[in-house]
């Protein structure tokens, strides 16, 4: 079974659950941006949750399937169409042989995914079958998708169910302004106290350079350093520090201008200094932000943090619940 690409849309790429244990070599997580809509979205068509799915970022593709199949899509609000026949979101729909599949514009979110039943079959590489396309590994020959390309498709699961539904408020929510919960970082001290107030008190858009690596955000105040002799290996920007690990979520604003949130296609080290972290159960919304989207970072303590993480969970264990 395959599945033709006809258009490749604007960013896509072959996502599973992420790349772990490799970090610590210089490889991220890669993965899907938006974990929980990409889970939701396997979940609909009876796969395991974790099976590799197609990613797009602001534009969908045009496909043509080959064969007969089970697709759901979910995450930004992007309406897919069979043969030019609007379908809805959220729902697992039978795709006949032959049928070419498009999609409406995103009218809100940047991400969507697709999800067909048995899941898009690629080479696991490095325990994922996620693009990583900064290595130019994974996925389908580690890279973006291009025109021709024809996707190979597992076989579907027993479990395979055409007509379930996500209800609506177990979607994924995508507002065109939200809230980043922060825990400040190891450098947080090497900013002022009034930058530091403005960092939090300021709302700052997404910028179009936003990617798999890094959500870059300006218009907010610049921030301030504090005045200090630069260690050797350092720079001489204020910003600069000697080089460290990055983690996941972390924020640097190099200059002092414009505060970059790395995401899962990041690097895992740098020069530039952490100001603090976004906590993970907020880092789907990101995901979700286009081009002049609105955030603002509200700070947090790691009980809140956990707390987060917690309730993510029971999100997710409901949202197993009802699509098995």
């Amino acid at each position: 079974m395959a599945i033709e690409v006809v258009k490749p849309g604007l960013a896509t790429t072959i996502q599973d659950a992420g790349r772990t244990g490799y970090y610590n070599v210089g490889i991220p997580l890669s993965g899907a941006l938006d974990q929980y809509s990409f889970r939701a979205a396997n979940l609909l068509v009876g796969n395991d949750e974790n099976a590799a799915a197609i990613e797009c970022t602001l534009l969908g593709p045009e496909l043509r399937f080959h064969d007969d199949a089970v697709i759901a899509v979910t995450g930004s609000a992007m309406t897919p169409k069979l043969d030019g026949t609007l379908a809805a979101t959220g729902e697992a729909l039978a795709v006949r042989a032959g049928t070419v599949v498009s999609f409406d514009f995103m009218r809100a979110g940047a991400r969507a995914y697709i999800a067909v039943a048995g899941g898009i079959d690629v080479p696991v590489v490095l325990g994922s079958r996620s693009t990583y396309g900064l290595g130019a590994f994974g996925g389908f020959m580690g890279r973006k998708l291009a025109a021709g390309d024809l996707l190979p498709v597992g076989v579907a699961p027993a479990g395979t169910k055409v007509g379930r539904r996500l209800q609506p408020e177990l979607a994924m929510p995508v507002p065109k302004e939200v809230e980043l919960r922060v825990v400040t970082g190891l450098y947080f001290h090497r900013i002022t106290d009034e930058s530091a107030a403005r960092f939090f008190e300021d709302s700052w858009s997404v910028a179009p350079e936003a990617d798999r690596i890094g959500y870059r955000y300006r218009h907010g105040r610049p921030l301030e350093f504090r005045p200090r002799k630069q260690p050797f290996g350092a720079g001489s920007d204020p910003s600069n520090i000697v080089d460290a690990g990055y983690p996941y979520g972390s924020i640097q604003v190099p200059g002092g201008l414009e505060p970059i949130i790395l995401h899962r296609d990041a690097v895992s080290g740098g020069g530039y200094a952490m100001i603090g972290t976004v906590i993970g159960a907020d880092m789907d919304r990101i995901a979700q932000m286009q081009p002049n989207y609105k955030a603002r970072f509200v700070r947090v303590d790691l009980a809140t943090a956990l707390a987060a993480r917690a309730d993510r969970k029971r999100r997710l264990d409901k949202l197993r619940a009802a699509l098995r």
